[in-house]
This record gives C-alpha cells, sequence and structure tokens, in this order.
C-alpha cells in the first residue's frame, strides 16, 4: 500500500466510525464490537503512516513498513 491508499482506507474507516457514533438511540452489540474494530485498525493505519513517512525521511524505502499487530499498536502510549 502507498501512503494515498492508506489516506483512503483512513477516511472510509472514520466515515464508518463516525457513522456509528451518530446513531442514536445506542448500539447494538454487535455495532459496538465493530467500533471497537474500527479504533484498532485506525491506529493500524496511522501508525503504517507514519512508519511510511519517516522511513521516506530518513532515506530508507517506505514500502518497507509493515502493518503491525494490534497488540502492539494499541500498547503504545502517548
Amino acid at each position: 500500500m502507498d501512503n494515498e491508499q492508506i489516506l483512503d482506507d483512513i477516511g472510509a474507516l472514520v466515515e464508518e466510525e463516525r457513522a456509528l457514533r451518530r446513531r442514536t438511540g445506542g448500539l447494538l452489540p454487535e455495532e459496538r464490537t465493530r467500533l471497537a474494530e474500527l479504533e484498532v485498525r485506525l491506529d493500524q493505519c496511522w501508525d503504517l503512516l507514519r512508519q511510511r513517512r519517516a522511513k521516506a525521511e530518513f532515506g530508507e524505502d517506505p514500502d518497507t513498513a509493515v502493518l503491525r499487530p494490534a497488540a502492539e499498536v494499541e500498547s503504545y502510549r502517548n
């Protein structure tokens, strides 16, 4: 995936996330599960994009960046 494809994926995921958050009357259990999945996938996509940008900035091949496992990405601290 290149940066544009990642950004397109992020846009689609954000759109779906917003649609779920706008729902009134609460979410069904499967919708809550999907929302949690979206949050993790977004974190993974942002991480991949940051990796690619950092590699490009320092003269490395951005295509060597890898999608990290959810457990790894979710354990980062701000």
